[in-house]
């Protein structure tokens, strides 16, 4: 079935949705800031990819199964039924409330991943005083490991093969669903918006090699954090983070799977979101050898400010102690001298620390009030 999707952001990860989307058929219309970009990529006229398949190229243009690059806004989103925003959560505060007014009742708002991110624009959308009728649904990564080459090709090393995703408000869900498997097949419900957020493997994965390989990063001109960065020490932090990340899951009463990291390294055992020997596969490509700046690097001010604050902002409201979580946060505070915690994506500053845990479940389940 052809389903009319927007796409919103330049990232790698949105080279790789309006790729992908096209190439299955679907009406994709692609909005970024960078408006003379979309117009150099008309002018190109095809998004060259390259994959497990080989090379090849998505045509650039206004139908079904064609890239249609937009200046507007607006005319991105009017009239889909799926929005996808692959960027990262640091951009939400901005664009939620651009969006907000935009938005209409029926239509999916899709964070692949969100760090809670569906509150942030749902809060949007109620004070633009917008429908209460748009679901909004975060998954536990993206759905491609890719990076871009050149000026108009991506290069995508892994797909997602199941992609564990919530929905808020959870009431909203069926509908949700059914509109988020068009797109992609491997989407499976993991209940609501914060079982999503607690899916998310970047805070995981990417605060424990980017403070501990601090020392190379800034030493050497680049550095792959995923290959040499990643040795025994280094992964027992992760294990002992990510059993954090599953007893708070458990916490709030949500049960198995919890796509355990321990997974993504592992050749053979359960499958992970990127399949088996997903870690493998994007050591190999080459593409994570890169220069990172530790005060700018999306690992750092996505994935620990937001990311770690948000799970220690949790762990603190449901009585889940989260050590290295904390201990994490405070590295990046640090080497960045910046308080992650204030200005993080917490329960306070959400506006959830004072509800209990019925005012919570409610709020998951019927969404943001106008």
């Amino acid at each position: 079935m052809t389903v009319k999707i927007a796409v919103l952001g330049g990232g790698h990860g949105s080279w790789a949705t309006v790729a992908e989307l096209a190439e299955h058929g679907h009406e994709v219309r692609w909005w970024r800031r960078n408006a003379e970009a979309s117009e150099a990529l008309r002018a190109t006229g095809a998004v060259g990819v390259r994959d497990y398949r080989g090379s090849r190229s998505v045509p650039v243009g206004d139908g079904a199964g064609e890239i249609n690059p937009v200046a507007d806004l607006a005319e991105a989103v009017r009239g889909a039924a799926l929005i996808v925003i692959p960027l990262p959560s640091t951009t939400h505060d901005d664009l939620a409330p651009r969006l907000a007014p935009l938005l209409t009742e029926g239509q999916v708002v899709f964070l692949p991943p969100g760090t809670f991110g569906s509150m942030v624009f749902a809060k949007a959308v109620a004070s633009a005083g917008g429908s209460s009728e748009i679901a909004f649904a975060e998954a536990g990564t993206l759905p491609y490991l890719a990076r871009r080459h050149g000026d108009a090709e991506v290069v995508i090393s892994g797909y997602a093969t199941r992609l564990p995703t919530g929905v808020f408000p959870l009431r909203l869900a069926e509908s949700a669903f059914k509109t988020l498997r068009e797109a992609y097949p491997s989407i499976e419900d993991a209940g609501d918006g914060l079982s999503g957020a607690l899916m998310n493997a970047g805070p995981i994965i990417h605060p424990p090699l980017i403070t501990m390989n601090a020392g190379p990063l800034e030493h050497f001109a680049a550095w792959d954090i995923h290959n040499e960065g990643t040795q025994p020490s280094i992964r027992s932090v992760t294990d002992a983070l990510d059993a954090e990340r599953v007893a708070l899951r458990e916490a709030f009463g949500y049960g198995a799977p919890h796509f355990p990291l321990a997974d993504h390294y592992a050749t053979d055992g359960e499958e992970w979101m990127y399949g088996r020997s997903a870690h493998e596969r994007l050591t190999d490509s080459g593409d994570w050898r890169e220069k990172i700046d530790l005060h700018t690097h999306r690992y750092m001010v996505e994935d620990t400010r937001l990311g770690l604050s948000l799970l220690v902002s949790a762990g603190r409201w449901a009585g889940v102690p989260t050590p290295v979580a904390e201990g994490l946060l405070a590295l990046g505070s640090a080497i960045t001298g910046r308080d992650f915690y204030a200005e993080g994506r917490t329960f306070e500053n959400l506006g959830l620390a004072d509800l209990d845990r019925a005012g919570l479940a409610k709020l998951l389940q019927d969404g943001v009030q106008s």
